[in-house]
């Protein structure tokens, strides 16, 4: 038999390596495709082939009720037929496909091989075995068709696949692809080959990803072509502010993900996880800009100095920011130093650490038998010292719970504070770092709270929460990358 020159992984840079199947799409409009019974599994098969636009003569003498309610509704394309009876070769006759669902081997193999003979490609579901071709996961942004395999070797795998690419591409994509169809021919009439053609396709794609209809856009597809057409290559791009959220990067909401795989460059916080920063765009540009509390960091006028000039330049700029940027994250300053520039921003929100710190314990920040109200509180002003304006009175009421950012070196002068204006010494804290990504937690009285700070890792950014509600945490002393066994509980 003959052997590969070499194995997969030696192949040369700029060839295509091993493919386990060759990705096809098979055009199937109006041609027709035989499929054999009625469980689920063929309701499935039989529904995406319909809507790929064939004629499918299901062949079954009992079906199931999801069978029967696909054939009631009808697919969204193509036609279904219900033969009540059992296959016989003849019924290959003509057919683009066969797909089959047995339970038995004998029967799975024999269809298999009559379609075979009859020179059909063959599907039999869950036996690969007798497969000419499989069915992957989908993502349907139709014209736009994603197509996902695995080899057969983890469906499951798939699917997760699937639904991160689903979260990627914003579903008004199929309208963009729709009328990308529609013009084609015109644009390669009005624009010559080589780089107008080109510059005029990479600005619809911008578009595209915007996350918004052509119609939003334009009030016509004349109108959306003229404005395409008529933007200048270097006209003024825009500014994302993005929330980060706590550094988990599962908690991103999936229009900052996208954002990041829209973005010419992203400008980043040092506290932004390396997690965050491997969804976004392959070839976005990543500056980070610091911005970590006693540390060196950007000064925010060169910061928004930087996002403004690469607007200008027409670049997409997203500033990606730890938790939410409207929240303790100097958000107002840049978008009003942007606005006016002329820059238009958009943002969007992130978990902030506050709420994240409730949900890694498991607390309630507002449990109605214990706080009417919470608090976000900046620990830390620019002296370095705790703001002399704060609210200490409202801060000390039993009733509030009351989280304070960048608060790791005034830990203590804030506990006295509380305590000097009525907080009795045993009113439960919490001080977490790095919170969402498992570091060091401590939980116990407020009059403890100073000494917990002293001996914690000060190169982690500390998030601490004050009030009755964390008294079902328990009291936990100061451990860094804790085992399992000394997490905080749940609550209750």
């Amino acid at each position: 038999m003959l052997q590969p020159l070499r194995q997969p992984s030696e192949a040369e840079p700029g060839r295509l390596g091993y493919l386990a199947k060759l990705p096809v799409f098979f055009d199937l409009r109006g041609r027709r495709a035989v499929l054999i019974g009625g469980s689920p599994g063929a309701a499935w098969k039989a529904e995406l082939l319909a809507a790929a636009g064939a004629h499918v003569d299901v062949y079954a003498r009992e079906v199931g009720v999801e069978m029967e309610a696909l054939l009631a509704r009808g697919a969204a394309d193509g036609f279904l037929a219900l033969h009540r009876r059992g296959w016989t070769p003849d019924v290959l006759d003509g057919a683009a496909l066969a797909v089959g669902d047995f339970e038995g081997e004998r029967e799975a193999e024999s269809f298999a091989l009559v379609a075979r003979w009859s020179g059909v490609p063959v599907n039999v579901v869950d036996k690969p075995s007798y497969c000419d071709f499989q069915f992957g996961s989908v993502v349907n942004r139709s014209p736009v068709v994603i197509g996902i395999s695995t080899d057969g070797a983890a469906p499951i795998l798939g699917q997760a696949i699937r639904r991160r690419i689903e979260t990627l591409l914003h579903p008004s994509l199929s309208s963009w692809a729709s009328l990308a169809k529609t013009m084609r021919e015109r644009i390669m009439d009005q624009l010559p080959p080589g780089l107008p053609r080109r510059a005029f396709w990479e600005r619809f794609a911008d578009f595209a990803f915007q996350g918004r209809p052509p119609e939003a856009t334009g009030s016509s597809v004349e109108a959306v072509l003229r404005q395409i057409a008529s933007r200048p290559v270097g006209s003024t791009g825009r500014v994302t502010l993005v929330g980060a959220g706590p550094g988990d990067a599962e908690l991103l909401t999936l229009k900052a993900v996208r954002a990041l795989q829209a973005a010419d460059v992203i400008l980043f916080d040092d506290l932004v996880s390396d997690d965050v920063l491997e969804l976004a765009r392959r070839e976005a540009k990543r500056l980070m800009v610091g911005k970590r509390g006693g540390r060196a960091s950007c000064a925010q006028k060169d910061i928004n100095d930087l996002m403004t000039r690469l607007a200008l330049q027409g670049k997409h700029v997203v500033r990606l920011k730890s938790g939410d940027p409207m929240i303790f994250g100097r958000a107002g300053e840049e978008i009003e130093h942007l606005e006016r520039a002329g820059v238009p921003v958009d943002v969007v929100p992130g978990i902030t650490a506050g709420i994240a710190l409730a949900t890694t314990l498991g607390v309630s920040l507002t449990h109605r038998e214990m706080a009417q109200s919470v608090r976000f509180v900046t620990g830390c002003a620019r002296t370095g010292r705790l703001p002399d304006d704060l609210d200490w009175r409202g801060l000390a009421d039993p009733h509030t719970t009351a989280i304070f950012y960048m608060a790791g070196g005034t830990a203590g002068a804030i506990a006295a504070r509380l305590v000097e204006e009525g907080f009795c010494p045993d009113t439960p804290a919490v001080m977490v770092s790095s919170v969402s990504q498992d570091d060091e937690r401590w939980a116990g009285p407020i009059s403890k709270l100073g000494e917990a700070s002293d001996q914690r890792n000060s190169s982690k950014p500390v998030i601490i929460g004050v009030g009755r509600v964390f008294g079902r945490v328990g009291q936990v002393s100061l451990r860094r990358d804790p085992e399992p066994t000394q997490r905080l509980p749940a609550q209750a």
